[in-house]
C-alpha cells in the first residue's frame, strides 16, 4: 500500500532534486552546521556501491588552513573559495583485502561460527564471493595479472555472458562510479536541508592529496564546496538537454 509517509518521503526527495544546483558564490555571512553536514555524510555511506566493498573515505574539512590550501588546489574557482566547509570523496581501491576480510568476519559472525557442511546454498555464496571472487576482480600484479583476467573472460563470454571488466583500468572505473553514487547522495542529503553544495572537476589532484596527506594508492573522486548560496552564485535557469533526445525506450 502506498502510505502517507512514503508519498510525503516522495515529495521530499523531489524537493531536494529541484533544489540542488551546483553554486558557484556562497554566502561568508550564513554558516552552517558541521553536524548536519556530517550527518548527510553519514548518508552517503548508505549509497549502493558495487559488492558492498565501500572502498571510499569521506574527508570533512573546517579548517580555514585546509580549506584555503584545497581554494588553491581547486585552482582558485570561486565555489572554493567562499565555501563555508568541503568534503573530499577519496577511493581507496587499495583497501579491498581490508574491505574483503571485514565482509568475511560479519558473514562469519552473521551465520554462526560452524563447520563448513552445516552452511546453507546461500551463506557458502555469500562466504566464496568475498573468499574467492573479490580476490579474482580486485587482485592484481603491475596490471599484468588484469590482463589475464580479461583474456579469460573474453574465452568464457564466447560461450556464454560473461563479467569482461576486469581489468586494473576497469575496477578502478568501479570504484568510482560506487564513489560518485556517494558524492550524489551527500548533495541531496545537503540539499534536503536546505544547503548548498557543488561538485568540482577542476582541481590538483595531487596537491589535494598533499593537503589531506592521503596515501598514494589513494585517489580523489570529487571535491565538493559546501555553504549557503548567495542569489548570484546560481548561473540561471537550470539547462537540460531535451529529453526526447537521450531517452530511448525499448
Amino acid at each position: 500500500m502506498f502510505s502517507f509517509t512514503t508519498m510525503k518521503n516522495t515529495t521530499s526527495l523531489i524537493n531536494a532534486i529541484n533544489y540542488r544546483r551546483s553554486v558557484r558564490v556562497y554566502d561568508a555571512n550564513k554558516k552552517i552546521d558541521s553536524a548536519i553536514v556530517k550527518k548527510c555524510i553519514q548518508q552517503a555511506t548508505l549509497a549502493p556501491n558495487s559488492s558492498n566493498m565501500q572502498l571510499w573515505e569521506f574527508h570533512h574539512i573546517t579548517s580555514k588552513e585546509i580549506l584555503k590550501n584545497l581554494a588553491e588546489a581547486c585552482l582558485g574557482q570561486s565555489t572554493a573559495t567562499t565555501a563555508t566547509e568541503m568534503v573530499v570523496v577519496v577511493v581507496r581501491k587499495d583497501l579491498w583485502k581490508q574491505r574483503t576480510k571485514t565482509h568475511i568476519n560479519y558473514l562469519t559472525k552473521l551465520f554462526s561460527v560452524k563447520p563448513s557442511n552445516e552452511y546453507s546454498k546461500r551463506e557458502k555464496f555469500a562466504l566464496n564471493y568475498y573468499k574467492k571472487i573479490m580476490p579474482f576482480a580486485y587482485g592484481d600484479f603491475f596490471g599484468i595479472y588484469g590482463y589475464i583476467k580479461y583474456a579469460i573472460s573474453w574465452l568464457t563470454g564466447i560461450f556464454r555472458p560473461t563479467y569482461r571488466q576486469l581489468r586494473k583500468s576497469d575496477m578502478r572505473v568501479v570504484a568510482h562510479k560506487s564513489a560518485g553514487l556517494a558524492a550524489q547522495t551527500f548533495m541531496l542529503s545537503m540539499a534536503a536541508e536546505n544547503y548548498d553544495t557543488c561538485p568540482m572537476e577542476g582541481f590538483d589532484s595531487l596537491r589535494v592529496k598533499k593537503a589531506l596527506q592521503l596515501p598514494t594508492k589513494s585517489q580523489v573522486n570529487m571535491v565538493i564546496s559546501c555553504g549557503i548560496r548567495k542569489p548570484e552564485g546560481v548561473y540561471g535557469e537550470r539547462f537540460r538537454i531535451p529529453f526526447e533526445s537521450i531517452y530511448k525506450h525499448w
